[in-house]
């Protein structure tokens, strides 16, 4: 009984850590990280801010927790690639999947690019250099010709854009990620028939 009680509390728990996490990244959005307060996000949330305080205690507290839970199957899917096989399959299963993690992750992505000075002070900006690194490392072949080692690390870099330069361009947002996508693959294709 007790554990069921207390996995109830830690689930509803989990479920707080969540609204604030979201909540504070729409504010971050909407006015910036430097000028949200965390009586805001408690006020937005309707909470106090001795409520917020017993899940995070600073906002980079938020910003560090939102980036973990979002970029975890960045990580996985890292942790995936480095055991497959390097051959075009699993380029073209990375690339998928990194466009998913990308469109899942879309609010924390648009944080970062619009606040990029910040994201440099904080923990997650060398976290993500490195996330990033490890990503390359599983698309790039060393002894591939170096135009087609920039265009395996282009194709990474498409889904970013895409994600960024689309979403004023009219159009379906399913049918414009499926066209960077497809632009992506074009690319890894090409690096790999190249080597």
């Amino acid at each position: 009984m007790d554990v069921t009680m207390d996995g109830t509390k830690q689930q509803r728990r989990g479920n707080t850590r969540q609204r604030i996490q979201d909540v504070a990244l729409e504010l971050f959005a909407e006015q910036g990280y430097e000028k949200t307060s965390l009586r805001e996000i408690a006020e937005r949330l309707e909470v106090t801010k001795a409520a917020l305080y017993y899940h995070f205690k600073t906002k980079e507290e938020i910003i560090v927790g939102i980036f973990t839970d979002l970029t975890k199957p960045i990580e996985e899917l890292i942790e995936w690639g480095r055991e497959q096989p390097h051959t075009l399959e699993t380029k073209h299963e990375m690339v998928r999947r990194y466009s998913q993690a990308l469109a899942d992750a879309a609010p924390l992505f648009r944080f970062m690019q619009e606040n990029q000075a910040t994201v440099r002070e904080l923990e997650i900006g060398d976290s993500f250099k490195d996330r990033m690194r490890g990503l390359r490392d599983i698309f790039i072949d060393p002894d591939a010709p170096l135009t087609d080692q920039v265009r395996c690390v282009s194709a990474i870099f498409t889904l970013h854009a895409g994600m960024f330069f689309l979403q004023d361009i009219d159009g379906d947002p399913e049918e414009k990620r499926a066209a960077v996508l497809e632009v992506a693959v074009d690319l890894v294709s090409q690096a790999h028939h190249g080597a």
